[in-house]
């Protein structure tokens, strides 16, 4: 589980950083570059959240429904 939570707050971070390079890119072409690498880390990290979620109980996984 630890090493889950590790892989998850680096996928974070590292969606973090692209979205701050795409900010700070003055190239259109690296800027949505950046873009789209930021967003697909941000999917990475929330099915992580899920698969952590879904591991504990359902405890970490606010976006989905209440397991029956």
């Amino acid at each position: 589980m630890k090493d889950m939570q590790a892989q998850l707050e680096k996928l974070q971070r590292d969606s973090a950083e692209c979205a701050l390079i795409r900010d700070l890119a003055t190239d259109p072409k690296k800027r949505e570059l950046f873009a789209r690498l930021a967003d697909h880390l941000a999917v990475l990290a929330s099915a992580v959240e899920q698969a952590i979620g879904e591991s504990a109980g359902g405890e970490i996984s606010p976006d989905l429904p209440p397991r029956p």
